[in-house]
């Protein structure tokens, strides 16, 4: 009877009662996580303004055909305002597929692939070697990080800028070169020898980062796998195969992300060390839109918000293929 009663008074769906709706469930958040609510608006407002805002107006202006003979301006008393139309997708059309795609666009897109491929592959090669080398017990292994860091912690400018004081054509690379009777080569005029300093400059600058982040990576591997690989009777390069690299796997698809991000949106290296109107053919995306909408006459803004806007689609799907890559990976070798 018992049984019969509560079966009879039970609500439908197991008990659980009627799921609240989402005002309700929104309300119940809140009254239980105000706290952490009050502590992440300030930083989506930040963002918002900081972030959110330029980014909604650049895309806004990639529709339109704003440049600085119809923007908004003001000279002296007079404001003059903004004078430019809403011309939907001709922006992106002209850009990949218009009479000069390929100087304007596709050139340094070509270029800039190449630049990140390359300066990426050097970071990381050149930073697993350094890292190997002061991953071992050696004298005086304190001094050596200390100087192999120092690349990183001076700032940038300050770097670029010295070497293209050595890379002159009077520069202390050339002497160099002209005192052992080589090749002294036009470093900062010729198309070949811009692009190869850009990378050597690149490389200088962000293999320091990829070294102390792979060092850090190695410190974590267990030594007993060594011990247990050597036992095996495994040889130096199959500890190296078997246990180092499976063992940085996760240091690595996170620095090689970054590395791409970074190199790929590379403006400072580039220019300060060919300036505004030197070295066209040595510029990457992110420096010939800077130029678009700032390094001529008349600024093209539209265009300019255009590459940035193929900039980050380029980026967002390449960061998306990559992490399907890793899962795939990570699922194959379990």
């Amino acid at each position: 009877m018992t049984v019969a009663l509560e079966s009879a008074t039970a609500k439908p769906g197991g008990g659980r009662g009627r799921r609240p709706g989402p005002l309700q469930r929104l309300k119940h958040g809140y009254q239980k996580y105000w706290y952490a609510y009050a502590m992440i608006i300030p930083v989506v407002v930040v963002l918002g303004v900081l972030v959110g805002y330029p980014l909604v107006r650049g895309f806004y202006l990639t529709l339109t055909d704003a440049d600085s003979l119809n923007s908004a301006r003001t000279i002296g008393v007079n404001h003059i305002d903004a004078t430019y139309k809403f011309i939907g997708l001709d922006n992106y059309k002209d850009i990949l597929f218009g009479p000069t795609a390929y100087d304007r666009f596709w050139s340094h897109f070509l270029w800039t692939v190449v630049w990140t491929a390359l300066c990426v592959f050097l970071h990381y090669a050149i930073g697993l070697g350094l890292a190997l080398l002061l991953n071992r017990k050696v004298r005086g292994r304190t001094f050596y990080r200390l100087m192999l860091i120092l690349p990183w912690a001076v700032p940038t400018f300050v770097t670029v800028f010295s070497w293209r004081i050595m890379l002159a054509d009077s520069g202390v690379l050339n002497q160099v070169l002209g005192a052992l009777h080589l090749p002294q080569p036009h470093w900062l005029e010729d198309v070949f020898w811009q692009r190869f300093a850009a990378v050597m400059v690149n490389t200088w600058c962000g293999v320091p980062f990829m070294m102390v982040s792979l060092l850090g990576g190695l410190q974590s591997i267990d030594a007993s796998l060594y011990e247990a690989a050597e036992m095996d009777g495994a040889n130096a390069w199959q500890r190296f195969r078997h246990v180092t690299l499976p063992g940085l796997r996760a240091v690595s698809s996170t620095v090689v992300l970054l590395g791409v991000i970074w190199t790929f949106n590379q403006f400072v290296i580039i220019f300060l060390l060919f300036g505004k109107t030197s070295a066209p053919d040595a510029q990457i995306l992110v420096t010939w839109a800077y130029h678009l909408g700032f390094g001529q006459q008349p600024r093209d803004y539209a265009q300019s918000a255009a590459y940035g806007v193929l900039l980050l689609s380029i980026l967002t799907v390449f960061t998306s293929f990559y992490f399907r890559w890793l899962k795939r990976n990570d699922q194959l070798a379990i």
